[in-house]
């Protein structure tokens, strides 16, 4: 078979890696990929957000499957474009895409599908919203309605906090058009959980679950970033719990947006608290975490292809996934200065020594070659490195002993992924 997948970073690189084993694979192509994936599959220089290229490269070289890697790409339509070119497309229409790409509409089906979630209001005018903080007090969740790259979401301690936030948002439109509205929720306590299912419209099927770190620092502290680290599968989350979020989130979600006539194709994305009182549905976004998804890659048994084909063709009824029974950890390398400004183009060396370890898998989410061959850093997340164990700890070791193996003056990591399990 003969697969695009769609994007550049770690998350991609992961999928393209899992595929690369796959005895079904013919051709692999990434579009635009990376100087990792170069490694396991063709690099097309095609923008992932570029639709009609991308679709138009898939047609004249017989693509049998497009993956879509980030949302972008799935909010601007691309499954649609795919599907009207008579091509198969992982990942939602963008009509089911709104499930990320508004907060306010998966807010909607969660409570017309009647899933456990947070209280919420939504706002368009900055007085109103500050009027509504004031009255209910503080902690609260202030979040920009759109798509804001993972970063337009604010859990404010303080009344004072959230305002910043609201004036941010609304006013300064940090985000752009993603601020026009905002969500102001009640804040969950507890454990959050990230959990994936694969869905075909109507079956869905569980696909893991991983407890990522957002914060930038040690002890989760300073600014909010993409992810700095992961770790599959959580203790917290039991087998009853998995069983109860398919049950109470997961499978009413699913019927709720098949009735809508938007059912849902492809990777749905739960972020779950683990409350008191049960699990709740923080958010739903449409496609694998990054650096969830590397976690969860490497703790595959079966071949990913034909798992992701059944989404496509409504027939993961008939289908089974076999998992190592091994833990995962996954430690974000990122440049010097994330998540605010930070230098490209720094030379990072040592990627071969890190390989070497056991257990050990480097994906690389923001890297290309220079002239000379030297790899180079050209994001703010720049390397996944990624390790399975027996345990837990085996693998943090393992991943930590890799991170040592690599020189790069130019990164930075946190030294503490998966101290809230460990």
């Amino acid at each position: 078979m003969k697969v695009l997948v769609v994007g550049g970073g770690g998350r991609e690189h992961a999928l393209c890696w899992a595929l690369a084993a796959s005895p079904l694979l013919g051709k692999l192509w990434c579009a635009p990929g990376n100087a990792g994936i170069a490694e396991v599959a063709e690099c097309v220089a095609i923008p992932a957000e570029d639709i009609t290229t991308l679709v138009a490269f898939a047609t004249a070289n017989g693509v049998d499957l497009v993956v879509a890697g980030p949302e972008a790409p799935l909010t601007l339509g691309l499954a649609d474009a795919c599907a009207g070119a008579g091509l198969r497309c992982f990942g939602p229409s963008a009509a089911a895409a709104q499930l990320e790409g508004s907060k306010t509409f998966t807010k909607q089906v969660a409570d017309a599908a009647k899933a456990p979630t947070a209280a919420w209001a939504r706002f368009t005018e900055a007085a109103a919203a500050r009027d509504y903080v004031r009255a209910q007090g503080a902690p609260i969740v202030v979040k920009a309605d759109g798509l804001a790259a993972g970063k337009g979401v604010v859990v404010a301690a303080t009344v004072a906090e959230a305002e910043a936030a609201l004036a941010e948002i609304m006013e300064d439109r940090v985000h752009g058009a993603a601020g026009a509205s905002v969500v102001i929720e009640e804040c969950l306590l507890g454990q959050e959980v990230s959990f994936f299912a694969l869905c075909d419209g109507e079956t869905a099927l569980p696909l893991g679950a991983a407890q990522d770190h957002k914060r930038v620092g040690d002890g989760d502290t300073g600014p909010n970033t993409g992810g700095m680290g992961a770790y599959s599968p959580p203790p917290v989350f039991t087998a009853a719990l998995q069983d109860q979020v398919m049950a109470e989130i997961i499978r009413p979600c699913l019927a709720e947006m098949a009735a809508r006539g938007t059912p849902f194709r492809g990777v749905l994305f739960a972020g779950l608290m683990l409350t008191e009182t049960g699990p709740k549905l923080i958010e739903f976004n449409v496609r694998f975490g990054d650096p969830e998804c590397q976690a969860l890659m490497v703790r595959l048994k079966s071949d990913l292809l034909p798992a992701l084909l059944a989404a496509c063709d409504g027939t993961l009824h008939s289908l089974t996934l076999a998992w190592e029974k091994l833990h995962s950890l996954v430690v974000v390398m990122a440049a010097n200065g994330y998540p605010g400004s930070y230098v490209k183009g720094s030379e990072i060396r040592g990627l071969e020594q890190a390989a070497q370890i056991p257990g050990v898998q480097v994906f690389h989410a923001g890297t290309a070659r220079r002239e000379d061959g030297a790899l180079v850093a050209t994001g703010g997340r720049v390397l996944g490195i990624t390790a399975t164990g027996t345990t837990l700890r085996e693998a943090r070791d393992a991943a930590y002993a890799a991170v040592a193996a690599i020189d790069w003056p130019g990164g930075f990591c946190r030294q503490d992924i998966a101290h809230r399990a460990l």
